[in-house]
């Protein structure tokens, strides 16, 4: 039995409720750059604030007009990705899942843009002196989405499965004679 796509938006939900409560965790105990070792030698909590979006890029230093432009820009992207979403035939799993995954990380992230301009990173993953960019559970189900989605539009008949989500028909004369599906 395939489960309805509103209950893929439960994950994006939990996500968002877990993303949240770490950050509010990590704002009330641990002061800004303070860092806690949780496992040494690979992994510390360390409070820092984003204002631009992953790894620091295109950091808007608290400029209102930078935030508002982020803003815009992560609804958009937080509109297109729920529309693939509505697109994504019900049996196409992995691709929901992923979505759902990637949407309740945009919302997570967009939410702390909108209320405070910056966004709340405290996971510190390092290994000698090579530090990994900071970042939150949101980054986390953000960067896990992509790879399932990664995944799944690689595997075999993904094209056509792509092409049914958007609504495009699919062209057999592409695929040649004896292509497999």
């Amino acid at each position: 039995m395939t489960p309805r796509k509103e209950t893929y938006l439960l994950l994006s939900v939990a996500v968002l409720a877990l993303d949240q409560w770490t950050k509010w965790l990590v704002e009330t105990r641990l002061p800004e750059h303070v860092t806690h070792p949780v496992i040494p030698g690979l992994l510390n909590f360390t409070h820092v604030t984003n204002t631009g979006i992953a790894f620091g890029l295109f950091a808007s230093g608290g400029d209102l007009l930078g935030t508002l432009l982020l803003t815009a820009l992560g609804l958009t992207g937080l509109g297109l990705l729920f529309w693939y979403f509505v697109k994504t035939p019900p049996l196409h799993r992995l691709m929901l899942v992923s979505l759902a995954l990637i949407l309740g990380g945009a919302v997570g992230n967009l939410a702390d843009r909108v209320a405070a301009g910056e966004v709340t990173d405290f996971v510190d993953f390092y290994f000698g002196t090579y530090h990994w960019y900071t970042f939150n559970v949101a980054d986390s189900a953000i960067t896990v989405g992509i790879l399932l989605m990664a995944l799944e539009l690689v595997r075999p008949g993904a094209r056509h499965d792509a092409e049914a989500a958007a609504g495009a028909p699919s062209s057999e004369a592409d695929d040649g004679p004896g292509a497999a599906r």
